[in-house]
């Protein structure tokens, strides 16, 4: 077993499940999507890119590549929800706005990880 492999997709797969956890529920209720969930998605988001700096292969490339975008997306929506707050204009259609964006990083992060379990599958034992 493969030390590296296990602690990368660790963080990959739970970068996509905190996504989820934040994105799943009501588009426009503020009570319905949590900002620690959205907190801890993006420092998760973030480990998860830092470890996949590394790899220069190919599909290495593409994993950053879906990192990134997920990074900016989740990183933007929470830079929404900050200024939306302290600017007293949180409203569902600025909700509307943090949770599209956050679905955007969703779905960065899901072909993140149908592409790390293809190369899981490919790969020789």
């Amino acid at each position: 077993m493969n030390l590296d492999k296990v602690i990368s997709g660790f963080f990959i797969i739970l970068a996509m499940t905190l996504n989820f956890g934040f994105f799943y529920g009501e588009m426009h209720t503020v009570a319905s999507h949590s900002k620690y969930e959205l907190f801890a998605a993006i420092v998760v988001n973030l480990i998860a890119t830092i470890l996949k700096l590394g790899d220069k292969t190919q599909l290495g490339s593409v994993l950053l590549a879906t990192s990134l975008v997920a990074d900016i997306q989740l990183i933007a929506a929470a830079t929404i929800w900050t200024v939306a707050i302290y600017s007293t204009m949180l409203d569902s259609e600025i909700i509307g706005m943090v949770v599209s964006l956050s679905g955007g990083a969703l779905l960065a992060n899901i072909t993140s990880v149908i592409l790390y379990v293809g190369d899981t599958i490919k790969s020789k034992r």
